[in-house]
């Protein structure tokens, strides 16, 4: 019988990736804070919450395999979140106007029958082109890009935005890197495909 695998993660894209395996799962919330430490890395902070998460439904759900997730954007040492309002989505990309931002998407394959994990990230490099203030304010208002880390949807709209995308996962970008993920589950085996 194969194990259970348990996505740690109510997010409706990360959930449509991990689909695209053909794999049973199931979906639990992860009730876990999301602010960066203080002068913590863009990249720890992506790799620490994706292990939270992991380790915060792993209780509920013994026996299984549970995957977590984490996305930070970051130029520079400046990290970008989830906006959560329409006026911080719009500063986001004011500030990303022009510039390269690092999206470090981290995932985590934890056992919850030893509690070992698998942890890798997998970053991608995106340059965003000059924005008008018009611009900007027409994407998030058509968008509402409030739940997405540094506020673009790469599989949307959002690609308007953007000059290039380079990575070696374009699944990263969305918030689940599968081929890592595909690596992680046959390591722990799970037939994929």
């Amino acid at each position: 019988m194969p194990t259970p695998l348990v996505l740690a993660s109510t997010s409706v894209y990360r959930r449509a990736l991990l689909e695209r395996l053909g794999l049973d799962f199931a979906v639990d919330r992860p009730e876990t804070d999301e602010t960066a430490l203080p002068d913590e890395a863009p990249r720890a902070t992506a790799e620490r919450l994706a292990i939270a998460k992991a380790r915060a439904v792993a209780p509920r759900h013994m026996g299984s395999l549970i995957i977590g997730s984490d996305q930070v954007a970051a130029l520079g040492e400046r990290h970008f979140g989830k906006p959560g309002t329409i006026e911080r989505a719009v500063a986001q990309l004011r500030e990303m106007s022009g510039n390269t931002v690092v999206f470090h998407t981290a995932l985590c394959l934890l056992d919850s029958r030893d509690g070992s994990y698998q942890i890798e990230t997998v970053p991608t490099e995106v340059r965003f082109r000059e924005l008008e203030e018009t611009e900007i304010r027409r994407y998030v208002e058509r968008e509402m890009p409030l739940d997405c880390a540094g506020s673009a949807k790469s599989e949307g709209l959002g690609i308007s935005l953007l000059e290039y995308m380079r990575g070696d996962d374009p699944n990263a970008l969305v918030g689940l890197p599968l081929i890592a993920l595909c690596r992680m589950l046959r390591q722990a085996g799970v037939q994929v495909p």
